[in-house]
């Protein structure tokens, strides 16, 4: 008695967790598409949009009443309805891994006097070489 007690609590707790679950992910996706429905109304001409398939470019035109957004790319002019703009992708900073040191701090500036003039001659292959000069020099 008390093991089919048990295991029909189990049942029941799991059922309520799946039914919370899935009304959380309900709520998450209906806040999700409130964002990007908000995004949308407020678009502006000369705003920086992306679009579902990955184009980048910048509103030229917006008609709300057919739906549709005119974007600029790269000097070419597209039209999209409005469901396929999205909100441009973030771009993450790049830093070559020269810039830092073992730590991941950046470092130090070299100063003007640490830098090399143009009229120093730079070492190439065990041979000096004029940087004002193209070609190599021969051995």
């Amino acid at each position: 008695m008390q093991s089919s007690l048990s295991s029909m609590l189990f049942l029941i707790l799991i059922i309520v967790l799946m039914f919370a679950m899935t009304w959380w992910s309900s709520k998450k996706t209906k806040q999700r598409q409130q964002s990007l429905e908000n995004f949308r109304t407020s678009l502006q001409p000369g705003q920086e949009v992306s679009t579902a398939s990955g184009l980048l470019g910048t509103v030229v035109s917006i008609d709300l009443e057919k739906e549709q957004v005119v974007i600029d790319s790269e000097g070419t002019k597209s039209r999209w309805r409005i469901q396929a703009i999205t909100e441009p992708p973030i771009v993450p900073a790049y830093v070559h891994d020269d810039e830092v040191d073992e730590q991941g701090n950046p470092k130090q500036v070299a100063s003007d006097s640490e830098t090399p003039s143009s009229n120093d001659s730079v070492k190439v292959n065990d041979s000096a070489v004029d940087s004002e000069d193209s070609a190599p020099a021969k051995k």
